[in-house]
């Protein structure tokens, strides 16, 4: 199935009337790109803009990797992945979105906490956030002694918040338990403070940018010859093609599950790295609550002082509607999934009738969970890397043979775990190709002019509200 068929010849006439430059020149393309998420868009932009051939192939029958928007479950969007936007001012696919006209509005600032059937006081939350302050600049001042986990770096006297934070700094950030999370790499991702949110989802944006993208969808890539002497050949199960380049957007579980055959074997050293950045859990409930018993505003974010690991992240009235989010994340999460779409609706729906009484139970109507460590071509939410193992993401940036790239969200060392990040690590794969293949130079360095030193003004840090949600 190929998107405008039209882009794709015009793509293709181009490698015709291009000269001959390096590498497999009597290739069928110029670059193969493998996966139509984030990365392998962005990667496909960056090749047309250049005026190269390339082949975007992707294994699923919809393009958007991990960041999808359903329309059918509820009549409505419903983001089964991705759907914060981080930092949307300088956040590429915002920007992109904006351009072709998709409305994009800010989320709103703070969150609700919730102490058992009522919600934090005043003093209450002042407590909470300055003991979050508190656990964050350990975390920090340990990172500056070396790489371990979040839970070995956190403080163990962080009294009655001590569940809460641990849940807001690992299953509900980043999909994974703090003794399974490295604390450099936490320590190191991008501030996510600032956030925007897509009327008709991330997903739909996504989407909406890459729509004249020529793609191949339902063709998963399953063998990779990436040493021959005519470049890099990709077998689908619709047929071979070869290409003088290759990025690969695979997740890191994908790329340690074998179901892509590399010929020869991909390096022991990628191979680790992907082990080291494998994919978080995180799942989402939506649930339709009629007439607002919750009492809460459009987008508004809620958790709960928790006392244990079951617990989840509400947010609710999406872009002003019915439907709200219940997410789980971490262990807990990942082993509530495997019991099945019923066991997880059944776990939301108790959790928010234990917070806001059982009278919540009438007014939840249609319902619907994800279950992304079962998605085939996914196998998980997004990477996290294990204690000491930072340094992977930077492994997996690396050229092989000087003619295939690794990109995604995991070959990023501060937007990791973010559509952004996918989306500057395929546009950084795309030009690294176009370098290999001569058809972009190296821009000559310029001498920097002689600068009297300055003494720099400390910056003053205020305090970081709670890490949003990756999904």
């Amino acid at each position: 199935m190929l998107i405008d068929r039209r882009t794709f010849l015009m793509s293709s006439a181009a490698a015709v009337a291009a000269p001959a430059l390096a590498l497999a020149q009597t290739a069928d393309v110029d670059v193969a790109i493998v996966g139509a998420g984030a990365a392998g868009i962005a990667a496909a932009r960056r090749v047309a803009a250049a005026n190269r051939s390339f082949r975007l192939i992707e294994a699923s029958e919809r393009i958007g990797g991990r960041c999808i928007t359903d329309t059918r479950t509820f009549g409505r969007p419903f983001d089964r992945g991705a759907h914060w936007i981080y930092s949307p001012d300088a956040n590429a696919v915002a920007q992109a979105g904006t351009r072709a006209g998709v409305d994009i509005y800010p989320a709103p600032p703070g969150q609700k906490v919730r102490v058992g059937r009522r919600y934090a006081r005043e003093g209450e939350m002042e407590e909470f956030l300055a003991t979050l302050v508190r656990a964050r600049r350990a975390i920090e001042e340990t990172t500056r002694r070396g790489d371990v986990s979040c839970a070995q770096a956190l403080p163990k006297d962080l009294g009655s918040w001590q569940q809460t934070i641990e849940f807001l700094f690992g299953p509900s950030a980043f999909g994974k338990d703090l003794a399974a999370l490295s604390a450099l790499d936490f320590i190191k991702s991008a501030e996510r403070d600032v956030a925007a949110f897509c009327r008709l989802g991330f997903g739909a944006l996504l989407a909406k940018v890459g729509e004249r993208v020529p793609v191949q969808l339902a063709t998963p890539a399953t063998r990779i010859t990436w040493q021959g002497r005519s470049g890099v050949e990709i077998e689908t199960a619709r047929g071979k093609f070869s290409a003088r380049t290759a990025i690969v957007t695979a997740s890191t579980n994908m790329l340690a599950s074998g179901r892509i055959a590399f010929a020869p074997e991909l390096p022991r050293r990628q191979l680790d790295a992907a082990a080291r950045l494998s994919l978080g859990s995180q799942d989402r409930v939506a649930l339709e609550l009629a007439g607002n018993p919750l009492g809460m505003q459009r987008d508004e974010l809620m958790f709960e002082k928790s006392n244990d690991a079951r617990t989840a992240l509400l947010l609710a009235n999406i872009t002003g509607s019915t439907l709200c989010f219940v997410d789980v994340g971490g262990r807990f999460g990942r082993d509530l999934a495997a019991q099945g779409e019923r066991a997880v609706v059944a776990f939301a729906t108790d959790w928010l009738a234990n917070l806001y009484g059982e009278d919540i139970r009438k007014a939840v109507g249609r319902s619907a969970a994800t279950q992304w460590n079962m998605e085939p071509w996914v196998l998980g939410a997004a990477s996290a890397a294990a204690p000491g193992g930072q340094g992977a993401r930077r492994v997996l940036m690396e050229p092989l043979a000087a003619r295939m790239w690794l990109a995604g969200e995991a070959a990023h060392e501060t937007l990791w775990g973010t559509v952004a990040g996918a989306w500057e690590s395929g546009e950084r794969a795309a030009t690294e190709a176009l370098k290999a293949i001569g058809a972009l130079k190296e821009p000559e360095k310029e001498k920097p002019a002689p600068q009297q030193r300055q003494r720099r003004k400390p910056r003053q840090r205020q305090p970081r509200q709670p890490a949003q949600p990756r999904f």
